[in-house]
């Protein structure tokens, strides 16, 4: 992953406009410190900030094609870019093995609709100087970060950025650039082109759960996202979804060793260089001293014969990190801060090893239903309703926190619970087999379609204790004193009588607790601009359900009661 910024259509002199360019993009290259790439054509210039994963020696950007006509500036990894190569036009001239090029000559044959054949997690501007046009496009579900802004003194100019920092300065009015919209400057328009069959959260599915096509989907997902040219690893906090994708990502690799994996099979792309750089899997965990999260990391990576690294933090390391974690995060969500602190510091030791590369279990919980508020839907339609619109906002919370935490420091996150392809099979579900209720657990499906417990030759995916652990959430897992402190401390540092102004101070999205008033103080001085709100939207479940407003999972009544932990899994 990487950073992009690009302005389209600058008055006046786009080459003095250059250097400003220059300052901006570079606010993003923490995201990619291995190299910088200026194109200014026209009045348009594109910017790049590189974090090199595949195509190392060759794929510098802006990219370009022959004649120099088309520009491209790209965040991301397209995972079918072999398969995609094989529909360019014959004779197409590649200059890189940059994974990303390919968006570039498909483009001169099928225009704005490349972006449909995408499989992977990007953002990218493309410049066709030829028709002065500028398209934009971002992943289906945002797993990448996009921001556009305007400016009212200049009318008809548009900026791009990956993050909201490269353009509060120039814009007085930003927003999140839609997932799976692309932008077309010969329409003005920014249209949806990411149609899967479960975008209408009002119409139920009835599919039965097929165990096995969910485990093998998830498979070929992790599989793909194995496409690296350096060493990689997995974030791995002992919950199920960071074990699953340990415990597939340790047998794929494995494959990959024993030359078992047949490459470039459907699409998927498996580079070996990494695994033979790196041949054991490695592991990462942090948390508190004594912490639930790094106890059942230990036991699933001594399960999985990972390397495993383990690190603990004190809860001064994680205040002290607070004003940096807002800066990076670009948000004042209470949970997104909370559950981003460790994992902003975990990266920071992951980069420290060399590691540029991890896989990580984002989006589990909002596809099957996991988060402890979800015990108390009322039917199962409502959870269904619940699960769409929460997948559809995963761009403003987990995703962006597994974005950001871990590109503050040049670390790539990749999510395989939200491949396009899983997320069909998932989401078209009968959501009463996701309803949970006692003796059945929370993502219950999931945990079934992994549970080899009938097959006693089969190698099990997990120890039991993993497979059956119950929702945790990694704020409350990191260690339950971490937000209990965080609370104490806003506490302290917000008065009375500050805390009775806020909605003066605030009228939009006032602060409903002490907490909630520290961010948005630590956020505003970073962003005062008032352009810089627009792009937050705060997580919290659902109060019409009865639930809490604390995002905390130890905040809902199940989370000591949540099932019979006697009874049985079935």
């Amino acid at each position: 992953m990487c950073g992009i910024f690009g302005v389209y259509n600058l008055p006046g002199d786009a080459n003095a406009f250059r250097q400003r360019a220059l300052f901006l993009s570079k606010k993003l290259r923490h995201r990619g410190p291995d190299w910088s790439g200026c194109t200014v054509a026209g009045n348009h210039i594109l910017c790049h900030e590189r974090l090199a994963i595949v195509g190392v020696e060759s794929g510098a950007q802006p990219l370009t094609n022959d004649d120099e006509t088309l520009i491209l500036s790209v965040n991301g990894e397209i995972y079918n870019h072999k398969a995609l190569r094989k529909m360019c036009a014959e004779g197409t001239h590649f200059k890189t093995q940059s994974d990303c090029e390919v968006i570039l000559h498909l483009y001169k044959t099928m225009g704005a609709d490349v972006v449909k054949h995408l499989d992977g997690m990007f953002s990218w501007i493309l410049l066709d100087t030829k028709k002065n046009r500028i398209l934009a496009a971002r992943d289906p579900i945002g797993i990448t970060t996009l921001y556009q802004g305007w400016n009212s003194k200049q009318p008809g100019t548009i900026y791009f950025a990956s993050e909201l920092k490269a353009l509060n300065e120039e814009c007085d009015r930003i927003i999140a650039f839609p997932p799976g919209h692309i932008f077309d400057s010969e329409t003005g328009e920014t249209t949806r082109y990411f149609e899967p069959t479960w975008w209408d959260g009002e119409k139920i599915p009835s599919n039965p759960v097929d165990y096995k096509l969910i485990r093998e989907s998830l498979e070929k997902a992790v599989r793909k996202r194995l496409m690296s040219e350096v060493p990689y690893g997995v974030l791995l906090s002992g919950g199920l979804d960071s074990s699953l994708i340990a415990s597939i990502a340790a047998r794929e690799t494995q494959k990959i060793i024993n030359g078992t994996v047949p490459l470039n099979k459907d699409g998927d792309d498996v580079d070996e260089s990494a695994v033979a750089s790196w041949p054991r899997l490695h592991s990462f965990s942090i948390g508190l001293e004594g912490s639930p999260d790094l106890a059942a990391a230990r036991v699933a990576a001594d399960f999985l014969k990972t390397v495993h690294h383990e690190y603990t933090f004190t809860v001064q390391d994680g205040l002290d990190a607070i004003a940096d974690v807002v800066y990076h995060l670009e948000t004042y969500d209470v949970t997104t801060i909370r559950a981003s602190t460790p994992m902003y510091m975990l990266s920071r030791k992951i980069k420290a090893m060399g590691v540029k590369m991890v896989l990580s279990g984002e989006g589990a919980d909002e596809i099957f239903g996991g988060y402890l508020y979800f015990h108390a839907a009322p039917s199962a339609a409502d959870l269904h309703t619940e699960t769409v619109s929460r997948v559809k906002n995963l761009h403003y919370a987990d995703c962006l926190r597994a974005n950001k935490s871990t590109m503050a420091w040049g670390v790539e996150a990749r999510v395989p619970f939200l491949d396009k392809s899983f997320l069909e099979v998932a989401m078209n579900v009968d959501p009463q087999e996701k309803m949970s209720f006692k003796g059945k657990m929370e993502k219950h499906i999931l945990r079934k379609a992994f549970d080899t417990s009938d097959d006693p030759t089969a190698q099990p995916y997990l120890p039991d204790s993993i497979l059956w652990r119950q929702k945790e959430q990694f704020s409350d897992g990191v260690g339950y004193s971490w937000i209990d402190t965080l609370k104490d401390t806003a506490l302290a540092k917000v008065s009375d009588e500050e805390f009775a102004k806020a909605a003066a101070r605030w009228p939009q999205d006032t602060p409903q607790t002490k907490e909630a008033y520290w961010y948005r103080e630590v956020f505003e001085q970073w962003f005062p601009q008032e352009a810089c709100t627009e792009s937050v939207v705060r997580w919290i479940p659902r109060g019409d359900w009865g639930c809490p407003a604390d995002p905390s999972g130890r905040a809902q009544k199940v989370h000591d009661s949540a099932y019979d932990k006697n009874a049985p899994h079935a």
